[in-house]
């Protein structure tokens, strides 16, 4: 039986005194995946980051509960312990620092959160050797620093593999298509397919329709001006990309 998993009211937030979300309204469930689609600078993004709990964008107004936990004003770290996980757009570099030192840490630290017990070197390794399969990576990929030298594909790769490890209850991935080939696109949907199940959600942010062709939203939603104007099923992606976003004009605004 599906659950709510977050519910965002009136969302209104700003950075560097700038006004971006103004009244977002959005209900994901356990068990569903919602596509957020929109024009550059409807806020698509900004409201990824502050379903994260970004420091630099502050809420005026609204409210975000979390399995119906009020995470309004709760620390980025807590929000990742209670199973919020974002893939960035730009995944950065982390200069010194092992891939496998980076997850493993990671790991550990969402065990210790919840009264958990940590693994050790050895276990970890066995753990995260069967999540490279997941998504069709090398092992060789562990020894290297966090994303450096890394491919635009191999980034969104070790994303999403942060994520099966992780294995978050929400999972906000932000055009984890952008700069993707069809075969990378493939490999970063299977692992999207695979991670997906009745007991999590997915929000995906994305400017196009290639990669719902791989992944089946339950709902599409179209953002501008920082709302949520429309909502619809996988087909309204389809219909953005042939009409573009003048397909508003013809849209009921909810």
């Amino acid at each position: 039986m599906a659950q709510e998993l977050i519910r965002i009211d009136d969302l209104h937030a700003e950075v560097d005194g700038n006004t971006i979300l103004q009244g977002l309204n959005l209900v994901i469930n356990t068990g569903e995946i919602h596509a957020i689609m929109g024009p550059n600078g409807s806020g698509k993004s900004t409201l990824a980051k502050i379903i994260a709990g970004h420091p630099a964008y502050h809420i005026t107004r609204g409210s975000i509960k979390f399995k119906r936990q009020d995470i309004t004003n709760l620390d980025t770290d807590i929000r990742a312990h209670l199973g919020i996980f974002l893939a960035f757009q730009y995944p950065i570099e982390i200069p010194g620092v092992s891939n496998n030192d980076f997850l493993r840490l990671a790991y550990n630290t969402k065990l210790k959160a919840n009264s958990l017990e940590e693994l050790d070197p050895l276990s970890f390794f066995e753990l995260i050797n069967k999540k490279l399969e997941l998504v069709g990576m090398d092992s060789k990929f562990l020894t290297r620093n966090v994303n450096e030298g890394f491919s635009g594909g191999e980034k969104k790769r070790n994303e999403i593999l942060q994520m099966a490890l992780l294995q978050p209850s929400l999972s906000i991935l932000d055009e984890t298509d952008s700069g993707l080939d069809i075969d990378a696109l493939r490999t970063i949907a299977n692992g999207i397919n695979n991670l997906f199940n009745d007991s999590n959600g997915i929000l995906l942010i994305t400017h196009y329709q290639r990669l719902l062709d791989y992944v089946t939203p339950n709902f599409v939603h179209i953002m501008h001006d920082g709302q949520i104007k429309y909502t619809g099923d996988a087909q309204l992606a389809k219909e953005l990309e042939k009409q573009g976003y003048d397909l508003l004009n013809t849209k009921t605004i909810l």
